[in-house]
């Protein structure tokens, strides 16, 4: 039964996700806890493992998902239900894509669609930089404490690896990899060595 919940848990994540990775997210982060298959601090972790691994985002949480939630044989399930639905689309799409290419219609749909993809993807950061900024959820409290008890509040050395990330990666051109392998040695330095 885990099997097939994984499998069209999956195919609907999949099918219904426009934008990529990022924006698949906030429907995967809500469709595991519904399920009850991993917390949200595990969600997180799963990201990052994700991010450093080679391969697209969404199927590489599909694959970690499926893995936490019923072993090797989930992980296959639940990347095969998420993979589906893009390989079905972009076949179908392939053989009209060139001769509707210039309708009015198809620039009209993908101006429509561009708004919601930011959208998620915004919203995917928001649920990211919860547990790697704030040490709780966001709330109208937790905002207001920022300003009284900002330690209580903030997670200064997360914030401290985000701001040396960025500036890395913006003004130095830093390569996204090297980055993030710095970023897992100054979360040793900074929450297991001090």
């Amino acid at each position: 039964m885990i099997y097939l919940k994984l499998f069209f848990t999956f195919l609907k994540i999949g099918l219904f996700s426009f934008g990529g990775g990022y924006a698949m997210i906030p429907m995967i982060e809500s469709e595991i806890e519904g399920n009850g298959w991993l917390s949200s601090a595990e969600f997180i972790d799963i990201i990052a493992i994700s991010e450093m691994t080679p391969g697209p985002i969404a199927v590489n949480s599909a694959t970690f998902v499926g893995h936490k939630a019923a072993g090797f044989l989930g992980g296959f399930i639940a990347t095969i239900g998420v993979a589906i639905p893009s390989l079905v689309l972009i076949l179908i799409i392939s053989k009209y894509f060139y001769r509707f290419q210039n309708h009015p219609l198809n620039s009209a749909i993908f101006y429509g669609i561009r708004p919601v993809i930011v959208g998620l993807i915004v919203t995917a950061a928001i649920f990211v930089s919860e547990t790697a900024i704030f040490r709780d959820s966001l709330s109208m409290d937790l905002i207001r404490k920022v300003f009284r008890q900002p330690r209580e509040v903030l997670n200064i050395e997360g914030i401290l690896i985000f701001v040396i990330s960025l500036i890395a990666l913006k003004k130095f051109k830093l390569h996204p990899i090297l980055a993030i392998v710095l970023s897992g040695v100054m979360g040793i330095l900074l929450f297991y060595v001090v």
